[in-house]
């Protein structure tokens, strides 16, 4: 059974930066795809990095420039270093394999994520 545990959260200022943390279990972290996800009140949950098992990246346009997924696969953790971090970067953080086919969807249970707070 596949167990993600995600951390590092908190309430920060605008501007300010967070790293996140999600470690795995139960699965076979180095080949996989892993990506964050956030999940701000009343709206979808959204990919915002992924990251493959060779190192290559991708991120939402919200977060480009500001946010870097990286993966340490000897602790099967992946993380997201959040700078400049806005009110609207406001969501509880999650991490999961992406789907192939439709990459908004993870394909484990969801941990319990979390909360990522940016208000001054």
């Amino acid at each position: 059974q596949v167990q993600l545990v995600e951390s590092g959260g908190g309430l920060v200022q605008p501007g300010g930066s967070l790293r996140l943390s999600c470690t795995a279990s139960g699965l076979r972290f180095s080949i996989n795809t892993m990506g964050w996800y956030r999940q701000a009140p009343g709206e979808e949950r959204e990919l915002v990095a992924k990251i493959t098992r060779d190192g290559s990246t991708n991120y939402a346009d919200s977060v480009k420039g500001r946010f870097t997924i990286s993966r340490d696969n000897a602790k099967n953790t992946v993380y997201l270093q959040m700078n400049s971090l806005r009110p609207e970067d406001t969501a509880v953080y999650y991490c999961n394999k992406p789907s192939p086919i439709t990459p908004t969807v993870g394909l484990y249970s969801w941990g319990q994520g979390t909360q990522v707070t940016v208000s001054s």
